[in-house]
């Protein structure tokens, strides 16, 4: 890699984007579908994760939007 920055990316399981966020996994799901809310990838056959900076971008971005709103859902 030539870039100068390097970052190190990190795939979170359905559990912990659960914890962070808040949400149920019915309620990921239904959000990801829509476009409100980062894709997963495929991790493996059967498996999927969630790359954690979308995850805390979003988490980020709920925070803000709620702040602007006064707190309003």
């Amino acid at each position: 890699m030539t870039d100068s920055i390097h970052t190190k990316e990190s795939i979170i399981r359905l559990p912990d984007v659960r914890k962070r966020t808040g949400l149920s996994r019915s309620e990921i799901y239904r959000r990801e579908s829509i476009g409100q809310f980062p894709k997963r990838i495929s991790i493996g056959v059967r498996s999927v994760g969630w790359v954690e900076s979308e995850i805390t971008v979003f988490v980020k971005e709920r925070i803000q939007q709620s702040r602007k709103e006064g707190g309003k859902a």
